[in-house]
C-alpha cells in the first residue's frame, strides 16, 4: 500500500497539522472567491502564498489565542499581518469559524481514513493468509461454550475476514457523505455571500478534492457520528477476534497462541505463563472506542442552528476514535500475522467427548430411514448415557448396542460417521471462497489507490 502509512494518526491531529489545514482552507476560499470575482485576484494570490505555517509566528498565535480564547481568529490575524493590510482584509471573507474548522477537519479525517484503510487492508491480507493455510485444519466448533460440530480453523478465520470486509466496504461508502466542504456562513444559509455562495462552496470543494455540502447547516453532524459508530463496530469485531484468540490460548484449549517475542516475560512470579498480551490490549482499546459511540450520538443533538459544546464533543470523539482505532488495527494485525496454530491439540480436543461432537452426523444419517424425530431421540438417549457414565463408556459403544441403530448402520458406517473430519460440512470451501473474495477486494483497493481519480 502506498497511502500515508509512514504518518501516525496522532500526528494528523496535532495543533500544527490542524493549523496548516485551516490555512489550506482559507487559501482555497480566497482563491475560489477570486475565481468568481468576489475578492481581488491579487489579494487571493497573496493570501494563498502566505498561508503556510512556517511563514507565521507561532508564539504570536499562541499568545493571541490565550488572550482571545478563540480557536481561529489569532491564526487569521497573524495571516493578515504577514499578508499586509491591503490583501489581509479579504481573508475569511463571508465565512464563519466552523466553515473553516470543519472543512479543515474533514481534510484531516480524509488522511485518517486513508491510513485506517491501509491498516484495515493489511489486516485483511493477514487474515486471508491465515484462512488459506488453515482451510482444512479440523477443530471443534463451539456454541454457547460447548463443543457443537467440527469445523476447520480456516472457517473461523473466514468469519473474521468476512466481517472486516464489510467494515472496509462501509468505510468506502461513508466517504462521500463525510468528505464535504461547508461554506454556508454563520448559520448555513449563505447570507453573507448571497447568490454566489453555493458557487463559492463548490469551487472551494473542487480545490480541496471534496464535495460541496448539499445543505451547509452547522448543526448537521450525522456523517461524523456515522464514522464514530463505524469505528465502534470495527472495534467490536476486533475485540471478538482478540477474545477468541485469548480463549483458545488457555491451557484448557491450547489450540493457538500469539507469537512469543524474544525476551518476552509472561509473569513476574509465574515463569511458565504465556499471556495473551496483545489480544488483551486489543480488547481494552475496543472498549475505549465503543465508549465513544454514545458521546458521538449525544454530539448530534444541537439546539437552534449550532451549539459549541456539541461540536467540541464530536471533535473529541472523532480524534480519540481515529487514534485508538489505528492502535487497535496495528495490534490486531500483529496478533493475526504471528498467530501460531497447534493441530495436534485441536485433534486431541476433538476426542474429548468420545465422539459426541459428531452426534448430528449420526442423527442425520439415521433420520434418512427412521425419520428425524426418532433419530434425534435415539442419538440424544445415547449421548445422555455417555454423559452420565462419564469416561467409562464411549459414544460408539452405546450406539452400537442400540437395536434401532444396529438395524440401520454397520459398525464401519458408525465409525466413519464419528470421524470429525467427515462432518466439517463446507468449512474448507467457505474458507477458500472468503479468502478469494478478500483478495479481489484488496486488488480493487490497490487499483483504486493507483488510479488517476483516487481521492487524495
Amino acid at each position: 500500500m502506498s497511502l500515508i502509512s509512514s504518518v501516525s494518526i496522532a500526528q494528523l491531529f496535532s495543533i500544527p497539522a490542524r493549523r496548516q489545514r485551516y490555512l489550506d482552507v482559507e487559501a482555497a476560499l480566497a482563491l475560489a472567491q477570486a475565481d468568481l470575482d468576489v475578492i481581488p485576484q491579487d489579494a487571493a494570490t497573496q493570501i494563498a502564498a502566505a498561508a503556510h505555517l512556517h511563514r507565521l509566528d507561532a508564539a504570536r498565535i499562541d499568545a493571541d489565542e490565550y488572550r482571545t480564547a478563540h480557536p481561529l481568529m489569532p491564526l487569521i490575524n497573524e495571516l493578515a499581518r504577514v499578508v499586509g493590510e491591503s490583501a489581509g482584509g479579504w481573508i475569511h471573507w463571508g465565512a464563519t469559524t466552523q466553515n473553516i474548522q470543519q472543512t479543515a477537519d474533514v481534510l484531516g479525517l480524509r488522511l485518517a481514513l486513508n491510513l485506517l484503510t491501509t491498516q484495515l487492508c493489511e489486516l485483511l491480507d493477514a487474515l486471508t493468509m491465515l484462512t488459506e493455510r488453515s482451510a482444512h485444519l479440523v477443530m471443534a466448533g463451539r456454541t454457547h461454550g460447548q463443543q457443537a460440530v467440527p469445523i476447520t480453523f480456516g472457517f473461523k478465520a473466514a468469519i473474521w475476514t468476512d466481517a472486516f470486509l464489510r467494515h472496509l466496504e462501509r468505510v468506502q461508502q461513508l466517504r462521500p457523505r463525510l468528505l464535504t466542504a461547508m461554506m454556508g456562513g454563520a448559520v448555513g444559509n449563505f447570507a453573507s455571500l448571497g447568490d454566489i455562495g453555493p458557487a463559492v462552496q463548490r469551487r472551494v470543494a473542487e480545490r480541496l478534492g471534496l464535495t460541496p455540502m448539499p445543505l451547509p447547516a452547522r448543526s448537521l453532524a450525522d456523517p461524523f457520528a456515522e464514522l464514530v459508530c463505524l469505528l465502534g463496530m470495527l472495534a467490536g469485531t476486533g475485540a471478538s477476534v482478540a477474545g477468541e484468540v485469548a480463549r483458545l490460548m488457555a491451557n484448557e484449549f491450547g489450540e493457538v497462541s500469539e507469537a512469543l517475542g524474544e525476551g518476552d516475560v509472561g509473569s513476574s512470579t509465574m515463569p511458565q505463563k504465556r499471556n495473551p498480551k496483545k489480544s488483551a490490549a486489543v480488547i481494552t482499546l475496543s472498549a475505549q472506542i465503543r465508549a465513544l459511540v454514545p458521546l458521538a450520538l449525544e454530539a448530534m443533538i444541537h439546539s437552534h442552528e449550532v451549539e459549541g459544546a456539541r461540536t467540541a464533543m464530536m471533535d473529541a470523539a472523532l480524534q480519540q476514535g481515529c487514534v485508538l482505532s489505528s492502535d487497535l488495527l496495528t495490534l490486531l494485525g500483529e496478533v493475526i500475522g504471528g498467530l501460531e496454530l497447534y493441530p495436534e491439540r485441536m485433534a486431541e480436543n476433538l476426542q474429548l467427548s468420545g465422539g459426541l461432537i459428531n452426534a448430528e452426523a449420526v442423527m442425520m444419517q439415521l433420520g434418512q430411514t427412521i425419520g428425524r424425530g426418532e433419530a434425534h431421540e435415539v442419538v440424544h438417549h445415547a449421548a445422555r448415557v455417555v454423559a452420565i457414565q462419564g469416561g467409562g463408556v464411549g459414544f460408539l459403544d452405546v450406539l452400537s448396542q442400540d437395536p434401532r441403530v444396529q438395524a440401520e448402520l454397520s459398525a464401519e458406517e458408525l465409525t466413519r460417521l464419528l470421524d470429525p473430519a467427515t462432518h466439517t460440512g463446507l468449512s474448507a470451501m467457505l474458507a477458500n471462497e472468503t479468502s478469494a473474495r478478500a483478495r479481489r477486494a484488496l486488488a480493487q483497493m490497490q487499483l483504486r489507490e493507483e488510479g488517476p481519480n483516487d481521492i487524495p
